[in-house]
């Protein structure tokens, strides 16, 4: 028996040990593939990149993964406790694996074979840790073995605090967020500091199944789950009694990232995406954790959209009712009882805008009445529907309707917008609402600082920005002719090659002969009248196309594309008599870098939508003011002198030349094509363009330290209407724009250069007074007025120094060009600074 009992005990000894072969033979096998973990020792988790406003404001986020990395330190005690005590109440005490949670795992498991149940696992937060940075989803035993050992090896070469750090910043939890900082803004906006322990628990309730405890599809599961961690957090000593209580009786409430949490400028944080594309790879911007500091100023942003919106429903209004969104089609006992339902299936178009979609549900005389998709309704009055006279063609519109049926009819969709009383102030009953219409029309506008290039504003279109349906950028990505809106260039030209403000140019017909098989390129003036004589200031004033191709002749095309180049409009320009009238294709942005230079005295500026570009640790990646600057981090003040920053753009142009077109300019502005802006009150100065067929409307002008673009057309093009031209549509915009940014701002003069000074000139023939008229083109003598203006001149050229001469033959011959004899007024036009 004794004998039988050590044959037994040595059985069971060499089982023992043949077991633990094997176990340690498999053990061995399994390691030698698994990866190691000392490589997270240097982990850096792909972290969202984040567009920041002037002020700080957040514009975007950019990510695959929606991940804030926060280090364990900076997060509250709470919110890792209610984690550890949801998801691993012995994670302080255990070697990586929890055996009793293992054991409870295996019965369960055991018992629950063949039913087709998902295996348990009874993970630790340090196998979880294991799983999501070195293993699949798969559940299986062989991936449950590789997992436990990884455990081990992470708690020998980690501490706990960073195990937590990993687990806390890499777990999925729900809404796209990735780590618990991420899903704080997600579900509730808030940081980790401002979550409650209810708050926190809830989230701690969410890594075994986000989608199981969903906060409103599936919210009496979540309240439970939550209260269960609650409960956990009180059994394991980390919350009080008092504590836990509150906890519970907090309404789960979740507050998603609101709109306001971002500054709106979809456009601008588009083109910041593609150029960090460019500059930092795929990996850099949806990983790399970049903090970007973009030049966009929202109030200006806010400013720049409300205008252009403005601008293009005035367009439209203007060219009359095209129609509803859609029609319900009413059949029967209309609207019935489920008109708000079948209501509810139309999606809201692009454009809406703050509007709201309404359906026509009952006509009389009076008003439509009208219901939305919750089911309330309102009604329009005639009176607010008075403006929607059937559009016709773009220059007819029908008379306004004397009846709502007139412009409804029952089951139309329309865009409506809440009224609370008319322009005199007088209140509107409740529910009156006012009949809206989505354009068509379409513009861009870029707002810049003229002396840094940094992009303040930038609307792309009407609608918002739109992912795969509505992603044209028309203030960076529309090549279209800027029209007269280019003139400044060509003055500018000539103002370099020796002309004067005060030069005189022969404004009559100009036919131009383009070569053997073209036909004669006649020109005109818009309106198609001649004025004779008249000095440059008039002529870019009133924006005299048939001045404006005899100066391009006379100082040579080839000079004025340069010019072009120079300043950026365009990067080669052919030199044809054409392109003098604008019909170079470029965008608006590139025209507001161009008049950017003109207001800044000729200095070249480079467009930038970002200031500086940090990593993840703070370190400067890309910065766009390169300038030296000794002195400027000298430690404690002193009482030392403040660091002077070298000025180092580039000179582009004589300064003084540029300071001539910007005066003339001003006079555009104070009497000329674009006098609508002159409301503004403060000193401005721009240009008017408009292409052929009034295609393309353009306003671009400036204060002394603001540039603004404008830019009105359709996608497709075709004419705006014969009577839009740019100074009616694209101007008011500008106009508006200005007057708002520029509301609070100091009158600021327009800054001269050295070189330059006035004299007083006869506002008829631009020369100082008693030195004589005019010999217009019929022979006939033409004397001074009398009246006198203040004109620029530079020192060295003034109107006794022959310069550019007079520019254009009087019997209307000038060379490469013929003109008809006896055409056009013979009467000189003036123009000047009063």
């Amino acid at each position: 028996m004794i004998r039988f009992g050590v044959r037994c005990l040595y059985v069971i000894l060499f089982l023992a040990v043949a077991g633990l072969g094997v176990v340690s033979f498999y053990l061995g096998e399994f390691s030698k593939d698994l990866p190691d973990v000392a490589r997270l020792q240097n982990y850096q988790p792909p972290v969202l990149t984040r567009l920041h406003a002037n002020d700080g404001q957040l514009i975007a986020e950019y990510a695959i993964n929606k991940r804030i990395f926060v280090p364990l330190h900076s997060i509250p005690k709470h919110v890792v406790e209610s984690f550890v005590s949801a998801e691993d109440q012995y994670f302080y005490t255990h070697p990586g694996i929890d055996l009793q949670g293992i054991m409870r795992a295996a019965v369960t498991n055991f018992e629950n074979l063949g039913s087709g149940k998902r295996l348990q696992g009874a993970s630790t937060i340090t196998q979880q840790v294991s799983k999501n940075f070195f293993l699949t989803n798969e559940v299986s035993y062989v991936r449950k073995l590789k997992e436990m050992i990884l455990s081990f090896r992470l708690e020998k070469v980690y501490s706990k605090q960073k195990i937590l750090e990993l687990y806390l910043n890499e777990i999925y939890l729900g809404f796209g967020s990735y780590g618990v900082a991420s899903a704080a803004l997600e579900y509730f906006n808030k940081s980790l500091d401002e979550l409650t322990v209810g708050e926190a628990a809830y989230l701690a309730a969410l890594p075994k199944a986000p989608g199981n405890y969903h906060p409103t599809r599936r919210k009496k599961a979540a309240i439970e789950r939550r209260d269960w961690v609650l409960n956990r957090m009180h059994e394991d000593g980390r919350i009080t009694t008092e504590q836990m209580m509150a906890a519970r009786q907090e309404e789960l409430t979740v507050a998603r990232r609101s709109e306001v949490s971002f500054v709106k400028a979809d456009f601008f944080a588009e083109e910041v995406r593609r150029e960090l594309l460019d500059r930092f790879g795929e990996k850099g911007l949806y990983e790399g954790g970049l903090t970007v500091k973009t030049t966009l100023d929202p109030k200006m942003q806010k400013l720049a959209q409300d205008s252009v919106i403005w601008g293009l429903r005035a367009y439209d209004r203007r060219h009359g009712w095209r129609g509803p969104v859609a029609n319900m089609k009413p059949e029967g006992d209309w609207p019935g009882k489920n008109w708000a339902e079948r209501f509810g299936k139309i999606a809201d178009p692009i454009g809406l805008h703050e509007w709201k979609l309404a359906v026509v549900l009952r006509l009389t005389d009076q008003a439509a009445f009208i219901g939305f998709k919750d089911g309330t309704t309102g009604k329009i009055p005639l009176a607010l529907m008075k403006w929607a006279g059937k559009y016709r063609t773009v220059d007819a519109k029908g008379r306004p309707p004397r009846v709502p049926a007139d412009t409804l009819k029952l089951g139309d969709v329309v865009p409506v917008a809440l009224v609370t009383e008319d322009r005199k102030g007088k209140a509107f009953p409740p529910d009156t609402y006012e009949l809206h219409q989505i354009p068509e029309v379409q513009g861009g506008m870029v707002v810049m600082d003229p002396h840094t290039g940094r992009v303040l504003a930038m609307v792309g279109g009407y609608a918002e920005f739109s992912k795969d349906i509505n992603e044209y950028n028309r203030a960076t990505q529309a090549q279209r002719q800027p029209g007269s809106a280019f003139k400044p260039f060509v003055y500018l030209t000539a103002l370099d090659n020796g002309c004067t403000p005060s030069t005189i140019v022969f404004d009559g017909p100009v036919v131009v002969d383009q070569g053997p098989g073209l036909p004669m390129w006649k020109p005109k003036n818009y309106g198609g009248k001649f004025y004779g004589p008249s000095t440059l200031r008039l002529g870019i004033e009133k924006s005299r196309n048939l001045m404006t191709v005899r100066l391009a002749q006379s100082v040579g095309m080839e000079k004025v594309a340069q010019t072009a180049k120079k300043f950026g409009v365009v990067d080669a320009m052919a030199p044809h008599l054409a392109m003098a009238l604008g019909s170079a294709e470029t965008t608006v942005v590139r025209m507001s870098r161009a008049y950017s230079m003109l207001v800044n005295g000729g200095k070249n500026v480079r467009i930038t939508l970002f200031d500086r570009v940090t990593d993840r640790n703070g370190k400067t990646v890309f910065k766009h003011d390169n300038r030296p600057c000794e002195g400027c981090r000298p430690g404690p003040w002193n009482g030392q002198a403040v660091p002077q920053i070298p000025d180092t753009r580039a000179q582009l142009n004589d300064p003084r030349s540029v300071y001539q077109v910007v005066s003339m300019l001003q006079g555009v502005v104070q009497r000329g094509t674009g006098v609508t802006v002159a409301s503004v009150g403060k000193p401005l100065a721009g240009k008017t363009g408009t292409t052929n067929d009034s295609l393309d409307a353009w306003f671009m002008g400036f204060s002394p330290d603001l540039v603004a673009g404008v830019w009105v057309c359709f996608d497709q093009p075709r004419t705006l209407g014969r009577r839009e031209a740019g100074s009616r549509s694209a101007a008011p915009i500008f106009r508006e724009f200005m007057k708002k940014a520029l509301a609070d701002k100091p009158a600021t003069p327009f800054r001269i250069p050295k070189g330059v000074y006035l004299m007083k000139v006869d506002k008829i023939t631009g020369r100082p007074p008693g030195d004589g008229g005019l010999v217009t083109g019929d022979g006939e003598y033409t004397g001074e007025s009398g009246k006198l203006i203040t004109e620029l001149f530079k020192v060295g050229n003034d109107p006794y120094t022959p310069g550019c001469g007079t520019i254009g033959e009087m019997n209307g011959e000038l060379a490469g060009e013929s003109t008809p004899s006896g055409a056009g007024s013979t009467t000189p036009a003036a123009g000047g600074v009063y």
